[in-house]
């Protein structure tokens, strides 16, 4: 970092002005930028000083001082002169700012610096730190760069500028503070989730009559034997040997969360509805909603219950209720709802359900490309088994059926498609096979097919099909909290960490889904996580001023933003502030015109 003269003549006149640039490396090279401007450094007799700068002392009380170079003489006399050592100028400090500003700015958008005030600081659970504070720093690590407490207190936060954006005194965070927080935060779950909702439609009006249902799981690291809601069960993380946790997650048909649940890591999907039903009823009332969801939590007792509380469904089904629907399947009258998509409405004889038979087909070639695969590996496998029965390496019967019988449960899908034999002639053993060829076409049929159920009235097929396709919103929240938000692994072995744990992240994903929505609504091809990543270039340091009476002049700054970042806060109508106040010994802050 250095200083750069500027010459210019004005009025006859010549001056000079200085500016603060430091080198950077960039990809076209090394690239100077320019921090901040000084101004002036000369000038007439009676305008010597340079700058009026803020001095604080330790009790917080300020004077105005003139900022003057070293090797140019001040007007005498006068107490208010600070002569400044530029070969000594520093920058310190450095902290990452713009994507954690980012972040408390969306918690306070979603007013939950106000919704945590009154529950977590109330005067007989005063502490050093207020604990919103805390919660809204546990929120933003989860969004900017999740991590366990531990890297938290030690790496993230001393990193950041959220000790200032926060006002949060020097040494007054640690992991056992982070700890307690957790703690008070999950008896508030269900008041969270019911503000939330609130200023989701109050920003976005955002309404919650379609429900989206999903499930996945979390697993954890370690043995967790104090957590009895941490089992082995189907991992969706392929980590069965870890002990895990399930999460059935409500969003709208924009991805906005409503609530969310925590089963036992070995819960059936199916099981899950009737709980959620009453929660939802418990929470929000017996309103009359549309609830859509895969062929996962598809049972006739759920169905059932939905329809004794009322509600509608929108669901998927079981890839062998096609069969039950062949004719209507291979028979014409489908209507084109995108380039790759036709739909088709099927009646029951009932009337009380309607059927809406989808073909895709991008979902067609994917399925013949792994039927294909695996055929192409089963025949193979039976090629190399009937080529050692035919040199006479197998001679017993029942070893060659159980050959056989372990290449079919290798190869499930597409094991029903062939007819296999073992035959014997004059005394010697063979084995045949051949494709079963009415099994062969209804197989290429369904291929890219699938059936959606509903109770709502007959309505047009194209309206149902993209009603259930915004279950990718569900999904596309699943895929946020484990990535982005990196809900995985779980690392507390006790049940309420844990779940205070998942409370959290559905926390940053509140902060994640409204910075999603507000760059749509400015109709910005930035993701929130690469708007997130351009923002984390911003930081603030201080500018270190030494004076030639031996005390150091600090001026907290924030870098300036580059174009596309100036577009991007422009767009979030979010402001850089002109400087951080701070309170330390020897410091200072000033306005630099």
């Amino acid at each position: 970092m250095f200083l750069r003269r500027h010459e210019r003549s004005k009025d006859g006149k010549p001056h000079t002005y200085w500016s603060l640039v430091e080198t950077v490396r960039t990809a076209d090279g090394p690239r100077q930028r320019t921090l901040c401007y000084l101004g002036e450094l000369n000038g007439s007799a009676q305008a010597r000083w340079l700058k009026s700068i803020e001095v604080f002392n330790e009790q917080g009380e300020s004077r105005q001082l003139k900022l003057f170079p070293s090797e140019i003489e001040p007007p005498e006399d006068d107490s208010a002169v600070a002569r400044v050592r530029l070969d000594q100028v520093r920058l310190e400090r450095s902290r990452r700012f713009g994507d954690c500003f980012l972040g408390l700015e969306l918690w306070r958008r979603l007013e939950l610096d106000r919704f945590w005030e009154p529950l977590l600081d109330r005067p007989e659970d005063r502490a050093d730190v207020p604990w919103s504070r805390v919660a809204a720093l546990l929120a933003i690590n989860r969004l900017c760069a999740p991590g366990s407490e531990l890297a938290i207190e030690e790496r993230w936060y001393p990193a950041t500028a959220l000790d200032d954006l926060l006002t949060i005194e020097d040494g007054k965070l640690n992991d056992t503070r982070l700890y307690r927080c957790l703690d008070r935060l999950l008896p508030h779950k269900t008041k969270l989730e019911r503000h939330l909702a609130r200023r989701y439609g109050e920003l976005f009006a955002a309404e919650f009559d379609v429900l989206l249902y999903d499930l996945t799981s979390s697993y954890v690291e370690g043995a967790a034997e104090k957590d009895p809601m941490l089992r082995r069960g189907y991992s969706r993380d392929h980590r069965p040997d870890c002990k895990q946790v399930v999460i059935a997650l409500i969003v709208n048909v924009d991805g906005f969360p409503l609530s969310y649940e925590t089963f036992d890591g070995n819960r059936a999907d199916v099981t899950t509805l009737e709980t959620v039903l009453r929660m939802v009823e418990r929470k929000y009332g017996k309103a009359r909603r549309v609830w859509v969801f895969d062929r996962g939590i598809v049972s006739e007792d759920n169905l059932a219950a939905l329809r004794r509380r009322g509600g509608q469904y929108l669901v998927g089904t079981p890839r062998a209720k096609l069969k039950q629907f062949e004719r209507q399947l291979l028979e014409g009258g489908w209507e084109q709802v995108r380039p790759d998509v036709e739909v088709k409405l099927v009646l029951t004889p009932q009337g009380e359900e309607t059927y809406i038979l989808c073909r895709s087909t991008a979902r067609r070639e994917k399925e013949q490309a792994i039927r294909s695969r695996f055929s192409t590996r089963m025949e193979k496998a039976l090629a190399a088994l009937a080529k050692r029965v035919a040199a006479g390496r197998l001679k017993d019967r029942h070893k060659i059926e159980r050959n056989l019988g372990s290449i079919q449960a290798r190869h499930p899908q597409v094991a029903d498609l062939y007819q296999v034999t073992v035959t014997e002639a004059g005394g010697r053993l063979g084995l045949d096979w051949k494709h079963i060829e009415g099994r062969q076409t209804w197989q290429r049929a369904r291929e890219g097919a699938y059936l959606l159920r509903t109770n709502l009235p007959a309505a047009d097929p194209e309206t149902l099909w993209k009603s259930y396709i915004q279950l990718t919103e569900a999904e596309a929240a699943f895929r946020a909290l484990k990535s982005e938000l990196s809900i995985r692994p779980i690392f507390h072995q006790l049940e309420r960490r844990a779940k205070a744990h998942i409370l959290v992240a559905f926390l940053g994903y509140a902060l994640w889904v409204t910075l999603k929505h507000l760059l749509m609504r400015k109709r910005s091809a930035l993701s929130p996580s690469r708007a997130l990543v351009l923002l984390s270039s911003l930081v603030s340091a201080d500018i270190v001023l030494p004076t030639t009476d031996g005390r150091e002049i600090r001026l907290r700054r924030v870098t300036t933003p580059s174009a596309q970042q100036k577009r991007l806060l422009d767009q979030l109508g979010l402001a850089i502030p002109d400087r951080l106040k701070f309170d330390h010994e020897c410091s200072a802050d000033s306005a630099i015109a």
